[in-house]
């Protein structure tokens, strides 16, 4: 059994079709990749998961249970978290505060604090600026705290909306870097990137999105020395 099951989902948005029946799984421990370029369903793709948009039809299994139809915030209960595009956090709330908004509808005390540590460790940039209000945080540093945030949630899977998006090449090394300790650590992620190269360089298997289909699917390695996805995606 696949920890999520995507089949034949589609949506549109009025007379447009964002997706057109696309079909992907994800497995328990994995990173997988879903590139493409703008407009080719990828936000779509994660909003549907998340069920933040309708979809027309399809379904949508997590951990073998059906969640096609789950209100969102019964799906973040179950342990799937997304973090959006445009990092989003609570711009008048402290770092800290943004951090512990995470952990809110968790009991265990102890563990919520062994949390807390073990994101100053992935974010040590996050712990010098506990006490900052956050809407005063760098783009990186946003992109940061929104990744902290999410996982202070405990997620089962991670969904992570253009992570590198606007950033600084340096600092897209660097979210990549924490991306793949979170992976390390035991998290299942699905990751939309615009960045292919650096999304296939971290990922297990990869699908290629265009225009609401899946064009290609197959393992992250393979598709980065295909000729194809080469010249389409990663200039040449």
């Amino acid at each position: 059994m696949s920890m999520l099951e995507v089949k034949d989902l589609v949506v549109s948005y009025g007379a447009i079709k964002a997706l057109k029946g696309i079909s992907f799984s994800v497995e328990q421990g994995e990173v997988i990749t879903l590139i493409g370029s703008n407009g080719a369903g990828k936000t779509t793709t994660l909003h549907s998961i998340s069920n933040l948009i309708k979809k027309e039809s399809g379904s949508i299994l997590f951990e073998g249970e059906d969640i096609t139809n789950l209100s969102a915030d019964k799906i973040v209960n179950r342990g799937l978290i997304q973090v959006p595009e445009g990092r989003r956090v609570f711009a008048n709330m402290s770092v800290r505060e943004n951090i512990e908004m995470g952990a809110y509808l968790r009991k265990d005390k102890e563990q919520i604090k062994k949390d807390m540590e073990w994101c100053y460790e992935l974010f040590p940039r996050l712990k010098e600026r506990l006490s900052q209000m956050s809407g005063t945080l760098s783009g990186g540093e946003q992109q940061m705290l929104a990744m902290a945030r999410a996982l202070m949630s405990k997620p089962r899977l991670l969904l992570l909306d253009e992570p590198s998006m606007g950033l600084a090449p340096i600092l897209v090394d660097e979210i990549f870097n924490i991306v793949q300790k979170i992976s390390k650590a035991g998290t299942t992620i699905l990751l939309v990137e615009q960045n292919a190269f650096k999304a296939l360089s971290i990922a297990n298997r990869a699908y290629i999105l265009e225009t609401g289909s899946i064009a290609k699917g197959g393992n992250a390695a393979d598709l980065a020395n295909d000729d194809a996805v080469r010249k389409a995606y990663l200039g040449g």
